[in-house]
């Protein structure tokens, strides 16, 4: 069988946000919103989750009922905490927005196509990657503190069942 390069980048890109919904998908209510902000920690990476998927981040703006507070420089944190139904709708529309980016740059655009913003330049590629990496490293952290608030976590998932 033969697996395009693509299709190599969807599977460990569908496999971690699934990873990410098994953690908000564990969390009892009893953790949801405490000391460890689980919600605001998951809503965190949702939302730059998204923003990394816009290939022109000057136009980004998350779903409603989000905001751009996440963007403020003062740390603010948004007006209200979010709940897991509207958390994993948000992520159900960022994997969807994941997968048709994918799906729908050649393999020569994510390569030669660029990301950029006053911080960084990066190529399509390279942002996917890097975005994959903030969405382990903080899904990481959730399942930290559901080890530590319920002695268990959601299990390894190798690559997305989801096909391109």
């Amino acid at each position: 069988m033969e697996t395009s390069f693509k299709e190599v980048i969807w599977k460990q890109f569908g496999a971690t946000i699934e990873m990410l919904e098994n953690a908000i998908q564990l969390c009892p209510d009893r953790l949801w919103d405490t000391a460890t902000q689980f919600w605001y920690n998951a809503y965190h990476t949702l939302f730059y989750l998204d923003y990394y998927l816009t290939l022109d981040p000057d136009h980004f703006a998350p779903p409603a009922p989000f905001t751009l507070s996440e963007m403020d420089p003062s740390g603010v944190l948004p007006d209200k905490t979010y709940s897991r139904d509207e958390l994993l709708t948000y992520l159900a529309y960022c994997k969807n927005k994941c997968h048709d980016l994918i799906a729908g740059l050649t393999e020569d655009e994510m390569i030669l196509k660029t990301w950029s913003n006053p911080y960084r330049t990066y190529s399509i590629f390279e942002i996917l990657l890097y975005n994959m990496r903030h969405v382990q490293h903080h899904t990481a952290q959730l399942n930290l503190h559901l080890r530590q608030g319920i002695d268990e976590a959601p299990k390894w998932v190798s690559q997305t069942k989801t096909p391109l």
